[in-house]
């Protein structure tokens, strides 16, 4: 085997010229499938494969949570963490440019957005929201005929499939399109030895890959396989045949899809291949089902010792009685996702990513108890099993935290709808929309587990009405906001290909940090004078602007900071040599592949080569400054409060903003130094107590410490813990300068995750002036309410009207977050105190009607500033008085209250329903 595997490699490395010699070789027919393929040996031999015979460099699986690419909720394929290489956007610095092969086994999971398998998880057994993507890259290196061979070798002789059970499908062209047939590929398997009637041509849908609506998109070839063998299963392949699956797709990607859906030849052709482990494994391990590997077993075993149900068996549709296996095989999937997500910083939460987790969560809590009997806490207790290594009590924590609040939400969600069946005619199908959608929106429900709840009852609601009520409530939610990021000019690859090509150098951007702390502590940022190398315009790069246009410059140096690290870009304007009195404004500021594009509408012609003085917004540069520091100086704080395991994202522990200012406002007023260093990338990750982030980090990376110099960082003998980062910002040179910092704001948004809002400078002066504001405001309020013996019930109204007005004005004025918690305390004891004393004058105000037994009373108040009607009085007449008024009613047989709208009162009075 030794011998065989150095001479296929020879046959690679001299261009595949005895392609004829393999053929019989690798046309080999295999008895049986093999069975000795652990999860952990196919993994390993396929990164193995490539990394040791092809050269290929190994890369980590990237986190789920998608590095700066807002139009993923997840990571959702392998080729997602190496987007900035095809969009030629990669930083030149870091070791991403330097990638030429690469192979790795990528984390994806998708639930969301464009490929959404959630509401499939369980009904059969290959689909799953987390999944591993086994893939090899080229980055204009190899291209088809080597992709080709190094599948086909890797799936016949290093996994032992036998060649017959494989059909491969290649591109058969778009005439819609211009695109002809990918024959190339065609021949390359036939050169190979693949039958031609185990070749078939398919059409955009099934072998045509694009990154989304724009970007890198190319045909590609799939390799099916038939788990049943010993026929020509040709018929079924690209048929939605469990017997006949596709196990690989190589993707060729040639083409990039413009904005006016056009195609056009990319500069450099690329490979991206993605195989799906859990699928290859099913395939090695002999079985049909992905749940009956060791991928799944090991977790459906604890499942079944967790719960009151029989052991798993596999069974789907009908065959599934009372869905009990379908509940399997969604707790184990879910579980392992929702560990992927927590270790990987993704919590279940209110929004985005966050949101899809919760109702993850929720669907696999709702199984494990109602349909498999586990009890609470099951869920979590799965986590150990799902990967040892992993193991995270913090993971255990949080699922256990939102289970628990989740079944309250499910005894009770599920009360409401045995109420409403009861309620419904016995010939009703249909499940109120109005019930389903309260469902979802007060108690959390995910509207796919409200149709299998209804589902498992024969019913089912009005899809397109609950879609319509979706659709309504997102628009509500997101409001439409105008901005200059909706409008920025981005280089396209191909103008940077042109760059790149023309040998145009990167734009030297270290001026930005060439600025200095004067004797009268003032910042002085030093002038640049550059070149324009480049203009870019109507998507194409040009020599020439004229004036009224807007444009993309990139100069051969530049001041100015181009948006990343969390930054935001600088601000100002540049003006021309021989035009002093000509402003260019500098609308944003851009990085793309190592140039920088300065966005600019030309106030005059702008020409290639022009020479430039670049002016920076200082005020707004400092103000950048100042926030950045503070930022770090504010994660330093959290970290020695909470423990160094706490991240940017949120903290497991109660916060004592006390304690924690005391520390920030510390480190400010000894007014500590700030150093900045660039050290190689692998030298800095051995500091001590180092805090990064999820970021591709160039080599040579910027290491920002404060109080202590870098070099002093490496000592282990130091016991100086302090704050540092690894950080491409601008930042002040000594802490002093931050001035003050305040929280004006500390809230958990879900179980885990705390959300911190810090002002400084002016802002942090504004909102301490404020607090004082309101804090005599609340002293004066409750020593009035302290001195008035006996008010009367308007006067008591009034002053509960104010405690109201004053409560809102604490929520929602930026002030200390400590101080508005203590007046929110001392309000809603003010709150209590006039509530109290208004209920015992309104008593005090029916005493003489004691005097009329067997009378029908009915009380009525006119509130303001609603405009609503308060009524009181027995419930029948409520309901009565309440629905003539356009509200409702709730109480017992002698005592109901309820409200209504003022405008129908006096026709109310009128009416006979008050007995006039």
């Amino acid at each position: 085997m030794r011998r065989l595997t150095h001479w296929y490699r020879a046959v690679i490395n001299n261009n595949l010229t005895s392609l004829s010699s393999v053929r019989g070789y690798l046309s080999r027919s295999y008895s049986q499938v093999q069975t000795d393929f652990s999860s952990n040996r196919v993994r390993r031999t396929f990164t193995d494969f490539f990394h040791e015979l092809y050269q290929h460099i190994i890369v980590p699986s990237s986190p789920v949570r998608p590095r700066g690419d807002p139009s993923l909720l997840f990571v959702n394929a392998g080729m997602n963490q190496f987007k900035p290489i095809f969009l030629g956007a990669a930083d030149p610095r870091s070791e991403m440019a330097t990638y030429r092969r690469v192979v790795n086994s990528q984390k994806c999971v998708r639930a969301g957005g464009k490929h959404n398998d959630l509401e499939d998880v369980g009904r059969d057994v290959y689909h799953h929201t987390f999944f591993e993507m086994l893939g090899n890259w080229s980055f204009g290196d190899y291209f088809k005929e080597e992709a080709c061979i190094m599948a086909w070798r890797l799936l016949t002789e290093e996994y032992r499939i036998p060649p017959e059970r494989l059909y491969v499908s290649y591109f058969a062209g778009d005439a819609t399109s211009g695109l002809p047939a990918d024959e190339e590929t065609r021949h390359i398997w036939l050169s190979m030895g693949v039958p031609s009637d185990h070749l078939l041509p398919f059409g955009m849908k099934d072998n045509f890959w694009e990154m989304g609506e724009i970007g890198p998109c190319g045909p590609c070839t799939e390799i099916h396989y038939d788990h049943i063998g010993g026929r020509n299963a040709a018929s079924l392949v690209n048929a939605d045949s469990p017997d006949v699956v596709e196990i690989w797709n190589l993707v060729f990607m040639q083409y990039n899809r413009e904005a006016d859906h056009s195609l056009r030849s990319l500069p450099q052709f690329s490979v991206d291949t993605g195989m799906g482990l859990e699928r290859l494994v099913t395939v090695l391990q002999g079985q049909r089902s992905n749940y009956d590997t060791d991928l799944f077993t090991p977790l459906l075993s604890a499942i079944q010792q967790r719960s009151n149900c029989p052991e798993y068996r596999g069974r789907t549709g009908e065959a599934d009685v009372g869905k009990v296996d379908m509940a399997y095989r969604v707790v184990a999937d879910h579980v392992r996702t929702l560990s992927v997500c927590i270790a990987d910083g993704v919590y279940p939460g209110m929004s985005g990513a966050e949101l899809v987790l919760r109702r993850i969560l929720r669907r696999a809590v709702r199984f494990s108890t109602e349909v498999l009997q586990a009890p609470e806490g099951a869920l979590a207790s799965l986590v150990p099993t799902v990967a040892h290594i992993l193991v995270s009590w913090a993971i255990m924590d949080i699922i256990n935290e939102n289970e628990a609040q989740f079944l309250s939400s499910l005894k009770q969600g599920r009360r409401v709808i045995d109420r409403t069946l009861q309620r419904l005619e016995n010939n009703d199908t249909l499940f109120p929309v109005s019930v389903a959608w309260s469902l979802h929106r007060n108690l959390g429900f995910p509207l796919d587990l409200i149709g299998l709840m209804l589902e498992e009852q024969g019913l089912s609601v009005d899809q397109r009405a609950l879609d319509v009520l979706a659709i309504e409530n997102e628009n509500l939610r997101c409001q439409v906001q105008t901005s200059v990021g909706d409008t920025l000019v981005h280089l396209d690859l191909h103008s940077l290909a042109q760059l790149q090509s023309g040998e145009v150098p990167h734009t030297d951007d270290s001026p930005k940090y060439h600025y200095s702390l004067a004797q009268d502590g003032k910042y002085v940022f030093q002038p640049c004078h550059a070149t324009v190398q480049a203009l870019y315009c109507g998507q194409t790069l040009v020599s020439e602007v004229s004036g009224g246009q807007r444009c993309g410059v990139v100069l051969d140096r530049t001041c100015f900071y181009a948006e990343q690290g969390g930054q935001s870009h600088d601000q100002g304007y540049f003006i021309r040599d021989g035009l002093p009195d000509v402003l260019y404004p500098v609308e944003a500021v851009q990085l793309a592949g190592g140039y920088v594009v300065h966005q600019v509408t030309a106030a005059e012609v702008l020409r290639k080569g022009d020479q430039v003085q670049l002016y920076l917004d200082e005020p707004q540069r400092l103000a950048c400054m100042v926030k950045h520091t503070a930022t770090h100086v504010l994660n330093f704080a959290l970290r020695q409060l909470l423990g160094s395991s706490v991240e940017q994202r949120g903290s497991h522990v109660k916060l004592d903003l006390t304690v924690l200012l005391r520390s920030i406002h510390n480190i400010i007023t000894e007014n500590k130094a700030v150093y900045i260093e660039e050290v190689p990338l692998a030298r800095a990750k051995d500091i001590p107590g180092l805090r990064t982030v999820d970021e591709v980090y160039p080599d040579p990376v910027r290491v920002v410490s404060v109080a202590v110099p870098v070099a002093d960082l490496y000592d282990s003998q130091t016991d100086r813990w302090t704050s540092v980062e690894l950080c491409c910002g601008t930042h002040l040179l000594t802490t002093g300068e931050i001035g003050d910092l305040v929280i004006i704001s500390e809230r958990q948004m879900v179980k885990g995750i705390s959300r911190i809002v810090a002002v400084t400078g002016d802002d942090a002066r504004e909102a301490r002036e404020a607090g004082q504001v309101l804090t005599q405001e609340v002293e004066s309020l409750s020593a009035r309410l302290a001195t008035v013996a006996s008010p009367s019930l308007a006067h008591a109204n009034r002053l509960a009207k104010e405690v109201g007005i004053l409560t809102d004005a604490v929520d929602c004025t930026p002030i200390p977050q400590w101080k508005r918690r203590e007046l929110q305390t001392r309000l809603k004891g003010l709150q209590r105190t006039t509530n109290t004393s208004i209920r015992k004058l309104e008593t005090k105000e029916l005493i003489p009607f004691d005097r009329a037994p067997g009378t029908l009373i009915m009380l009525l108040s006119h509130q303001q500033p609603s405009g609503k009607v308060l009524s009181l009085t027995s419930l029948d007449w409520a309901l009565t008085v309440c629905a003539r008024l356009g509200g409702n009613a709730g109480g017992s047989a002698t005592v109901a209250k309820g409200t209504g709208s003022g405008a129908n009162l006096t026709e109310a009075l009128s009416s006979q329903i008050l007995g006039i």
